[in-house]
């Protein structure tokens, strides 16, 4: 039941990666993003070098994200002339971020680096999450609901120069606010391991003020090229991309997402962020506690003489 991974320089019981990578698409599928954020953790988890594993798990976004992408396409709910500007930026941002990456790794801090950063990142989108979902919940039971959120421009966003139609998303904008958006999503992309996605949707509906039809297919769309480059980058600049990991990944990740969705149509919407939330501040406690406690094995160098 063991596979030797080629990049990871170690074995595997490749039945627990597949479960793993089924586990991560079911509740890709369940709360509608991408699962990178929690792919990533989870290989660290099992063992996976953290470089091999943020590599690995943007290869197998890249090709998660193409059948819900194709998806969106056929609806005609997919803006390519944003889409195209996300993706400029997130190329951009790629670069920028592989430079780091490439950095870090040099400098022997790329492990602790990506723990701390998943940490961060994970508590303050947790916190943020858990408090608006359970402010969604409160306001689905009391008797007299508010007044829906509203989507609009964010004026300085709005006061940019250079303005353009984007005629899907309904949309009359400078395309320098989707571009900086495009350049952070790639610049996490690469440090990271993850598709952006669960950035890229809020920030698109409340920052830019897209259309909500056009807003996941959009999303998914430049996701597929951003995951891709940064594959790309990985595999010739770090060499830390597993692809025997990445294709075990997505063949469980495929058939949990098909579960997930079916299983998301039996909870209400409020319950699922609230779950989400959890799960999102669980996962970034378990690396603080695996950063902080000191192993039970603890190995020493010294000079023999």
């Amino acid at each position: 039941m063991t596979l030797y991974l080629p990049i990871a320089e170690m074995s595997v019981n490749w039945l627990v990666i597949i479960l793993l990578g089924g586990g991560v698409g079911f509740l890709s599928g369940m709360f509608g993003v991408g699962g990178g954020f929690l792919t990533t953790p989870l290989l660290i988890f099992y063992g996976i070098p953290p470089a091999v594993a943020v590599a690995s798990s943007a290869t197998q976004i890249t090709g998660s994200s193409v059948s819900g992408a194709l998806a969106y396409w056929q609806r005609g709910q997919v803006d390519l002339k944003m889409g195209g500007v996300l993706v400029a930026g997130g190329v951009i941002g790629a670069g920028l971020g592989q430079i780091v990456f490439t950095w870090l790794q040099s400098l022997g801090q790329i492990d602790v680096s990506i723990n701390i950063i998943y940490v961060l990142f994970l508590g303050v989108i947790g916190a943020l999450m858990l408090k608006e979902a359970l402010g969604a919940l409160f306001a689905a039971r009391s008797p007299t609901p508010g007044p829906p959120r509203r989507r609009g421009h964010v004026p300085w966003i709005a006061a940019l120069p250079g303005r353009t139609r984007f005629y899907k998303s309904g949309l009359y904008i400078s395309p320098l606010a989707p571009l900086a958006l495009g350049v952070v999503v790639g610049i996490l992309t690469v440090i990271m391991g993850i598709g952006g996605g669960f950035i890229m949707v809020p920030a698109m509906l409340y920052l830019l003020g897209m259309s909500a039809s056009s807003v996941v297919g959009t999303s998914l769309f430049q996701i597929i090229f951003v995951t891709g480059a940064a594959t790309l980058l990985h595999a010739t600049s770090s060499r830390s991309v597993d692809i025997v990991l990445a294709l075990l990944l997505l063949v469980g990740g495929v058939a949990g997402a098909q579960v997930g969705v079916r299983a998301a149509q039996k909870l209400s919407p409020e319950k699922l962020r609230l779950a989400l939330a959890l799960l999102v501040l669980g996962v970034a406690i378990r690396l603080l506690f695996g950063l902080t406690v000191q192993p039970a094995d603890v190995f020493t160098l010294q000079e023999a003489g």
